[in-house]
């Protein structure tokens, strides 16, 4: 495959950061398959959008807390590209998608553990591990993880925990893979104005104000202050960042 026929698979590329990234990379001539859990229009938009800008698309159904679907989803995507690149791999793997919470520590339940637990730690971990046949060597895998696992901030113990997980995890992923000449980092967004977590940012003047105080750069982040970050990891630029966690938060809590 040429320099102009990378591919990409975003998980939760329907909306937000994921939908930014996904653009961004293929502005850069990437070619895309993302992954929706409910918003099927806005994923097919989403597909548009990079078909006007030269590139191909495609977007699947995923629940990624579904580990059992995994197998068939893998076999989507293999189908996925033999139809369209006459290929059986892919160059990018984009662990995005997400849920929030806000649940101080003692009104955690085990259900909202678990929830969180399957979609950004189970699910990452077993989706990564049925994605590796089908990455290029010389690839790269990105993991969204948060600000969060940084800096404290009340009710995001469980979201915050996980993924922490996730950091570890692609520690070890950098090293099992390197081999392959596969790299593994992670970003972690700050604060940033989308419609996750019940828009908790964007709904919240107070919360909204008090966090760009906090912030070097007097402002919470946006979608498109990360899409192109994660661009960046996945160019030839980027080849020689390895096991990092890069905070992408404008200098937040320095």
């Amino acid at each position: 495959m040429g320099q102009t026929q990378k591919i990409a698979l975003i998980t939760g590329g329907s909306r937000g950061l994921g939908k930014n990234a996904a653009l961004r990379l293929a502005q850069k001539g990437t070619n895309i398959i993302l992954t929706y859990l409910t918003q099927q229009d806005e994923a097919n938009k989403v597909v548009a959008e990079i078909e006007a800008l030269g590139q191909k698309a495609v977007a699947l159904q995923l629940d990624v807390a579904d580990v059992k679907s995994f197998d068939s989803f893998t076999e989507q995507v293999l189908q996925v590209l033999q139809d369209n690149w006459g290929t059986d791999k892919f160059d990018f793997l984009v662990n995005n998608a997400g849920i929030g919470a806000t649940i101080p520590i003692a009104d955690a339940t085990e259900e909202a553990f678990d929830n969180l637990m399957d979609v950004h730690f189970k699910g990452v971990y077993f989706l990564t591990q049925k994605a590796l046949p089908l990455l290029n060597d010389g690839g790269r895998i990105i993991n969204l993880s948060t600000g969060t696992t940084r800096f404290c901030v009340p009710g995001y113990s469980m979201y915050a925990s996980m993924k922490g997980a996730i950091e570890t995890f692609t520690k070890y992923l950098a090293k099992e893979l390197g081999s392959r000449g596969i790299t593994a980092n992670v970003l972690a967004p700050g604060a940033i104005e989308t419609d996750f977590n019940n828009a908790a940012i964007r709904n919240n003047p107070q919360v909204k104000g008090f966090l760009a105080s906090q912030t070097a750069l007097g402002r919470v982040g946006e979608a498109e202050d990360i899409g192109g970050i994660i661009a960046f990891l996945c160019s030839e630029d980027a080849r020689w960042i390895n096991a990092q966690r890069i905070e992408a938060s404008g200098g937040m809590f320095l």
